[in-house]
């Protein structure tokens, strides 16, 4: 009898500290949300800010173990454009449970105790309406998410499967997986997912149906903000499959298209470094296998302070550009002063020396590979009366470069068979015109100087230095090298390259056959 006194005495005891602390966590929970939806507004306006939208909450009612809010994002009415149509709202529905041992749907199972567990789901309104129409009338997006006491959050999300039209545009999507987690001050971010298959087909300006299918998408990536206020993290992109297509033919596929990005803070702690790797396994056009490819570009020396304010500054004056009256319907006037932006700024970018190298562009198939690699090291340009020489203009931010290019003869043809067999020639005219094809190229650049021919072999070197170019071994001044392309320079005609003895141009070699 005293035992079950004492277990009951223990179940009540249990309860009330159940209780508690549920009220606590519902009251800390409630606390925190306008804060919590100030940060997601502050997030929107630094990362999507032509969007125009801006997050609200509402119809808040807290219970004993759980509470009820609804999050509404919509124009913010400071905007000029907006992401949403105007008085369009997308509402989501969101079920808190309060903690310290919250229920959750979450898979990734977790005995600590917690703040709180929250179901998002999709509300059906006049804005979701047709998104609900292709899911079947379910949420086309759930969200479990677990909210630590730290202010931590770990979340499963889980898209659902759709397939929408609209005129002769038609999207189908296979629904995907993701996970999140985020840190309270949103610092830290790690993202990992994947998509089975999304199909996109609809008219281009020609009204041809034209269609882009991709297949297993997946993404893995984690974020962290540096003292200077810019993110370095690991970020990794993976494509299985991705075809375009024409009227239902298959014009291009894309096949293992990987992008591995990898950014750091360098050792000093002021400074940037980070990799960028490209790679595709396979390309067809028209069935027709033109190779594989890949990129390695590297950077190191960034001045973090000064990225800083470069991407202020030019986020500023893009945003600012965007609002200007009928810019968007301008695309050629937009280009130019976007670029005109970001030239204007560029500058910034260069305090610190910074160095950046391709290391190499590769294209190959079954004859060989080629390959491009360039070294260039950047210089802090000096405040200098305008106008520049070309000269002056390449010494004020160029300190060195160095590139050089190896085009195996066999691998060209082999490239240039099968863009001809594209063309329409059948395999032995395709061969032929391939072998004139490159055989003239590069003879050409031999003559030009441009280029030199070793071991079946095109190859170019290249170096820059203190305002010298070295082409192949040929030393010239930069406004010689730019006379070269037939550029005009400051007086108006073009300058020759100084040669220490003359030489004779490499003619064309015979042709035999086909035109």
């Amino acid at each position: 009898m005293k035992k079950s006194l004492v277990a009951v005495g223990v179940v009540v005891a249990l309860g009330v500290v159940w209780t508690g602390a549920s009220w606590y966590t519902g009251k800390q929970l409630e606390q925190r949300i306008a804060q919590a939806v100030a940060d997601a507004n502050a997030q929107i306006k630094q990362t999507a800010p032509q969007s125009g939208l801006v997050l609200s909450y509402q119809d808040y009612q807290r219970g004993l173990f759980s509470s009820q809010l609804k999050l509404a994002l919509k124009t913010d009415p400071a905007a000029q454009k907006s992401w949403l149509p105007a008085g369009s709202t997308i509402l989501l529905d969101e079920k808190v449970d309060h903690g310290p041992f919250p229920a959750s749907q979450l898979k990734r199972f977790n005995l600590l105790p917690a703040m709180a567990s929250v179901q998002t789901t999709l509300i059906n309104n006049d804005t979701t309406k047709s998104l609900f129409e292709s899911t079947g009338g379910k949420s086309f997006i759930d969200v479990d998410t677990r909210v630590g006491y730290s202010g931590d959050t770990s979340s499963d999300i889980a898209l659902r499967p759709l397939e929408m039209t609209h005129e002769k545009n038609k999207v189908v999507f296979g629904g995907g997986e993701f996970t999140a987690d985020v840190s309270r001050d949103g610092d830290t971010m790690a993202l990992k997912g994947e998509v089975g298959n999304a199909r996109f087909t609809g008219p281009n300006e020609y009204d041809q149906q034209v269609g882009m299918a991709i297949d297993g998408f997946n993404i893995d990536g984690e974020t962290s903000m540096t003292d200077f206020k810019e993110r370095v993290g690991n970020q990794k992109l993976n494509v299985d499959k991705l075809t375009l297509s024409i009227e239902g033919k298959d014009m291009a596929t894309l096949e293992g298209l990987a992008l591995n990005a990898v950014s750091r803070v360098e050792e000093d702690g002021k400074h940037l470094g980070g990799q960028l790797d490209y790679t595709l396994k396979a390309l067809q056009v028209q069935n027709q296998n033109m190779g594989s490819g890949s990129l390695m570009l590297k950077a190191s020396r960034i001045d973090g302070a000064a990225l800083h304010e470069f991407s202020q500054k030019y986020n500023a004056q893009a945003q600012a550009l965007l609002a200007e009256p009928g810019m968007m319907e301008d695309p050629e006037r937009y280009q130019q002063r976007a670029t005109d932006i970001l030239l204007a700024n560029l500058p910034i970018l260069l305090k610190g020396e910074p160095q950046v190298s391709v290391a190499p562009l590769s294209w190959k198939n079954d004859k060989g590979e080629s390959t491009l690699n360039l070294n260039l090291t950047f210089k802090q340009p000096q405040q200098q009366a305008q106008p520049q020489t070309p000269q002056q203009a390449a010494d004020g931010i160029i300190k060195t470069m160095d590139g050089n290019l190896t085009i195996p003869m066999p691998m060209a043809k082999a490239l240039m068979t099968q863009v001809a067999k594209l063309e329409g020639y059948q395999d032995d005219q395709a061969a032929k015109l391939a072998d004139q094809q490159v055989r003239g190229l590069a003879a050409m650049g031999t003559m030009f100087h441009l280029t030199k021919q070793q071991d079946d072999n095109i190859t170019s070197v290249l170096k820059y230095a203190d305002g010298q170019i070295d082409l192949n071994g040929e030393k010239m001044p930069l406004e010689a090298f730019q006379g070269m392309f037939g550029l005009p320079l400051d007086n108006g005609s073009p300058a020759q390259p100084e040669q220490t003895q003359p030489q004779t141009p490499t003619p064309f070699p015979p042709q035999s056959g086909g035109q």
